[in-house]
């Protein structure tokens, strides 16, 4: 599992004829599937979760059909790498699975093509009352709801308590101001670098997100481009102050989140802004490293947000095991599944009730860090949101923005010139 928002990749360009035909014109329940009489059969597809989930599914499928007598589940796994063009594929085929483990970001790109079947006149209000609501809004598109809430985590800051030290730090940044006086610190006392952010224009979208943290509107209600303001001025101000003044590793500008992982396993880093999740590989990778590790809150801005990624499930408009369909997918994230599945993988889940487990609430004085962190994550909860809007070519939006920004840091731009330019190619888009 990656916490890092899922890359866009160049499919897009090579599928985007089929997607044009697809399913805009189409209203009919047409499917190539083979349908048996006798037997319901709900494929369900995941995104890399075997070998080490797969006793937990196998059981989990069990017990659905177990209670579903008819029914039969059948599973398989994607590898993350593939499932943008598999699932392409699949839907333009209209042989795509009945549900399916994708995330709001690149599923609402083809909600916006009316590929996924409708959920609020199918799903109870008490039902879906019962996940966090500002994480079911994250799976809607043009106010309709697309898919189920499944797995979440939060970012967190990791950071390294003997750098911390040397540079004379205190305690860790809450807000991106405190950032960057603690990167100045940390390159003048020890000379490392304060943390790692990519801004590659098809990796992580932190950057992004931190603009909206920073106060920025992306888009205005019509998707037309409201960054070129003064929030976004001071905002791409910041990163290319940073940049400039030595901050910020070189390798910012053509490497991914991949090799901020790296550099802090290393020691050359004192923040690591990731997933909770990754603590497991840093002892793995890093014992020495893990040993001088602590955990806080995630870094943010003056609005206060906090950024959430989300794992949802969708179902194909087409699918002719619609009814068993959702079942099985609102089997797979009610309140039990989810808090035995964020216990197995150390994740989050998306229901009220499951969340308000003791097990994310507490921990003993003497608890591991990975414990401390799952504390931390829960907490955040409460502001976390998915920071980029669901729209069209969310993609390009991104590019545009990081390689504007790039220019400015390289000093190829001004910053009122990057912003201004970012904004009239994305309304010229």
């Amino acid at each position: 599992m990656r916490h890092q928002t899922w890359k866009r990749l160049s499919v897009f360009a090579f599928l985007g004829l089929l997607l044009s035909w697809m399913v805009s014109c189409s209203t009919g329940n047409v499917s190539n599937k083979q349908a048996t009489s006798s037997r319901q059969e709900v494929e369900f597809w995941t995104m890399q979760l075997q070998p080490q989930f797969t006793d937990y599914f196998n059981k989990l499928i069990a017990s659905f059909e177990a209670e579903n007598a008819g029914v039969k589940v059948r599973w398989v796994d994607v590898p993350w790498n593939d499932m943008q063009s598999k699932i392409l594929t699949a839907v333009s085929a209209q042989t795509a699975p009945d549900v399916v483990n994708l995330n709001p970001d690149f599923a609402a790109q083809l909600a916006a093509r009316n590929a996924w079947l409708e959920l609020d006149g199918k799903i109870p209000k008490a039902v879906r009352q019962s996940y966090l609501p500002n994480i079911w809004q994250a799976s809607t598109f043009n106010g309709k709801s697309f898919g189920i809430p499944w797995y979440l985590a939060t970012q967190i800051t990791i950071y390294n308590k003997d750098l911390y030290q040397r540079a004379g730090i205190s305690k860790p940044p809450a807000t991106y101001a405190e950032l960057a006086q603690v990167a100045k610190q940390v390159k003048e006392k020890t000379g490392k670098y304060g943390f790692f952010i990519t801004f590659v224009p098809e990796d992580s979208a932190e950057v992004l997100e931190s603009l909206v943290q920073m106060g920025v509107k992306l888009v205005d209600a019509q998707g037309k481009a409201a960054f070129n303001s003064p929030e976004g001025k001071a905002a791409f101000q910041y990163w290319v102050d940073l940049y400039k003044q030595g901050l910020l590793p070189k390798e910012v500008l053509t490497e991914g989140h991949r090799k901020g992982i790296e550099l802090y396993q290393a020691g050359e880093t004192a923040i690591l802004v990731t997933g909770a999740q990754f603590l497991n590989t840093i002892a793995k990778n890093a014992p020495q490293i893990a040993k001088v590790s602590a955990t806080a809150p995630q870094i943010t801005g003056k609005t206060g947000k906090k950024s959430v990624a989300v794992m949802n499930l969708v179902m194909p408009r087409n699918t002719e095991q619609a009814d068993a369909a959702l079942k099985f997918a609102l089997f797979v994230t009610n309140d039990q599944n989810q808090l035995a599945f964020a216990k197995e993988a150390n994740v989050l889940p998306s229901t009220v009730k499951a969340l308000a487990n003791p097990y994310f609430k507490s921990v003993a004085v003497n608890s591991s860090t990975v414990d401390r962190a799952r504390v931390i994550s829960a907490s955040q909860m409460k502001q976390a949101e998915v920071l980029i809007p669901a729209i069209k070519n969310v993609n390009v939006l991104q590019r545009l923005i990081y390689d504007n920004l790039q220019a400015a840091m390289l000093g190829e731009k001004s910053v009122d010139k990057a912003l201004s330019d970012a904004a009239t190619e994305w309304n010229q888009n």
